[in-house]
């Protein structure tokens, strides 16, 4: 690690791709993630890369594929409504197997909302806005450390398995300055046999979500894409757990609510009531054993989101008990208030 330094979460992962040995980035702006554009087109012509400012986020996406296709470590970055309107393009590239790197710094929503921080976009990262049978990575940081070093994990897991890898943040993550220490490449090498960098000596290599014909089924395609999500689902679910060894009461929340509810949680710890944090990062594969094994003991168990209530459905499918499982949000660019996290808890021991 090198010596700490300030910058935003935006700037943060625009400097973590570049490390991370990503040459070409395509986006449009959008608030509250645009200082991500605006740093890459400053530092990319500076290592030899390229950065291209879209026409719009339809046309970003595509070059992603093109790029991705050719073999090139890509990445592109929007906010909520841009998302949208990538997803037609993240189906196209999950279905053509390649790999490449999405930035959501999520706003509040629905529609064009506001520009302030949010976390509903968790359907739409997790389930997938795009048609057909595909996943994408999904990691959700809470920190500028944390961001950047997922920066470069999302590169590396996009290219070990083939696969679109989005990192979830909120607006307020994106804004964020805070102290952190730049990340070292990982040192990991991928051979991409598969990409068109021209039939040098060997067949063409073909690279297309389309299989019309009998000897191209499309079930066959879906079932070896399955293969790779359970490989996933089993070798790659990150969370982290705070105090819950002895903890009565869990809450379970992610990215700026994690960092909300742990300081509740310090103050619930003072008072001598037993709570605890469990914190997913992979928001698919989401960490369901996990939370299931650390529920188990709890008396009761309260998901904190930025939302009406998205990720609290994965939480209710973890514990499998809905009587146990309670829900806070705020929603609209609103943050939970620890206050209200702190009186809740106390209620549940009365």
């Amino acid at each position: 690690m090198s010596d700490r330094i300030l910058m935003k979460g935006n700037e943060a992962v625009g400097e973590a791709a570049i490390i991370a040995g990503c040459r070409h980035y395509f986006a449009y702006p959008i608030t509250p993630q645009n200082e991500i554009p605006a740093y890459m087109a400053k530092r990319l012509p500076e290592v030899g890369g390229t950065f291209l400012q879209a026409e719009s986020e339809l046309a970003a996406i595509n070059m992603v594929f093109g790029a991705s296709a050719a073999g090139a470590r890509v990445m592109t970055s929007s906010s909520s409504p841009g998302i949208s309107l990538k997803q037609e393009g993240i189906s196209y590239i999950a279905g053509a197997e390649l790999p490449c790197v999405i930035v959501d710094m999520m706003r509040g929503g629905p529609g064009l909302g506001n520009i302030a921080g949010s976390q509903a976009d968790y359907f739409q990262a997790t389930r997938g806005g795009g048609n057909g049978d595909y996943r994408i990575i999904v990691l959700a940081p809470a920190s500028v450390q944390e961001l950047a070093d997922i920066t470069i994990e999302a590169f590396d897991l996009a290219d070990e398995y083939r696969i679109p890898v989005m990192i979830l943040g909120e607006g307020y993550l994106g804004q964020m300055s805070e102290p952190f220490s730049l990340p070292e490449p990982s040192g990991k090498t991928f051979e991409k046999p598969w990409a068109l960098t021209g039939a040098k000596g060997r067949k063409p290599n073909i690279i297309a979500s389309m299989r019309l014909t009998p000897e191209n089924l499309l079930e066959e395609h879906n079932l070896k894409l399955k293969k790779t999500y359970d490989k996933i689902t089993e070798k790659e679910v990150r969370y982290e757990s705070y105090l819950l060894d002895d903890a009565d009461y869990i809450i379970v929340a992610y990215g700026t609510s994690a960092r909300i509810s742990r300081s509740a949680i310090i103050e619930l710890r003072k008072e001598g009531i037993k709570a605890g944090l469990f914190r997913p990062i992979s928001l698919w594969p989401y960490p369901y054993k996990e939370l299931k094994k650390a529920a188990s003991h709890a008396k009761k168990v309260l998901t904190v989101e930025m939302s009406l209530g998205q990720m609290v459905e994965d939480v209710r499918l973890a514990v499998m008990d809905d009587e146990k499982v309670d829900f806070y949000g705020r929603t609209g660019g609103m943050l939970p208030e620890s206050g209200e996290i702190i009186r809740r808890v106390r209620h549940y021991g009365s």
